[in-house]
């Protein structure tokens, strides 16, 4: 039970990490581009690096001692791909101008902390962040489906909380560190989600909850899951069998890989200048391998 709390736990510190997004984004008079380009780039390292030498593995190991070394291998890679399109799926339920992983301009986030400041004519030509690629936002639509983008952020998070909470519950040194991944890549999602949910409702109050409140998904979801598979497979011993915790771990691989490809190192790269993506990428990988050597 100790462990299935600390993985909740772990969980609920990764997915309320929005709020610390949705704070920045209503205190802050200047929100630090580099910063979230360094800190979404060292997520995306991070779940990169354990993805591919830890949880990859994992699922290796437990499906080979169940199905044999040959069929094993198979029911692994097809595990790895089939979360791949989980998540690519529950990622086509988000609109493309309701994406939370765009940027936004500093006139675009100016009136959530600064009453005065003039609301931005989304009619006219963004100016673009510093260093930041323009991604051809569609701006107008973010009036009108801000709270659904808090409802489709929720779906999303959904893989996330899973990935978090099986990681920590085999490792719980190994989900701290996916989770502080996580809550590093939510920090950047909680400023973009309240963006349109403050133009869709016009409250401050209101683009703060929403935003905070979608971050929960991820430990809901984690909840979810791990009841549902305890019902469905956990018998009368209460206890995951191994092959379908290695199914899951090569599941969870392809999520966090997926995520850190399509999400995290185009959020970095739009957030930042020179290398500053390829510099957060390299020091999430670093200090997941020194994290992994030093608990061997």
């Amino acid at each position: 039970m100790n462990e299935v709390l600390i993985a909740f736990g772990l969980t609920l510190f990764a997915g309320l990490a929005t709020g610390i997004g949705s704070t920045i984004a209503f205190m802050a008079k200047r929100t630090n581009y580099r910063f979230l380009s360094v800190a979404t780039g060292f997520s995306a390292g991070v779940m990169l690096y354990v993805s591919f030498v830890e949880i990859f593995f994992k699922g290796v190991g437990s499906l080979t001692e169940i199905y044999g070394d040959y069929w094993g291998h198979w029911v692994n890679a097809a595990s790895f791909f089939g979360g791949m399109l989980l998540i690519g799926l529950i990622d086509g339920l988000v609109p493309a101008a309701e994406n939370p992983h765009e940027t936004h301009s500093e006139a675009e986030i100016a009136p959530l902390h600064d009453p005065s400041a003039p609301l931005p004519d989304f009619s006219a030509p963004v100016p673009k962040i510093p260093g930041a690629h323009d991604h051809g936002r569609h701006h107008h639509k973010l009036m009108r489906m801000g709270l659904f983008t808090a409802l489709a952020i929720g779906i999303h998070n959904f893989p996330e909380g899973l990935a978090t909470f099986l990681a920590a519950l085999e490792d719980p040194s190994v989900g701290a560190m996916i989770a502080v991944a996580i809550a590093l890549h939510n920090i950047p999602e909680g400023i973009s989600v309240s963006v349109p949910i403050f133009y869709a409702t016009g409250n401050r109050r209101k683009a703060f909850i929403y935003s905070f409140l979608s971050g929960l998904a991820e430990p809901v979801g984690a909840g979810i899951a791990y009841i549902v598979l305890l019902l469905f497979f956990g018998g009368d011993s209460g206890v995951i069998p191994p092959q379908i915790m290695g199914i899951l771990f090569g599941g969870v691989a392809g999520v966090m890989v997926y995520i850190s490809l399509d999400e995290l190192l185009p959020t970095s790269r739009a957030y930042g200048k020179g290398h500053d993506s390829l510099l957060g990428l390299v020091a999430g990988m670093l200090v997941m391998a020194l994290s992994l050597l030093l608990m061997k």
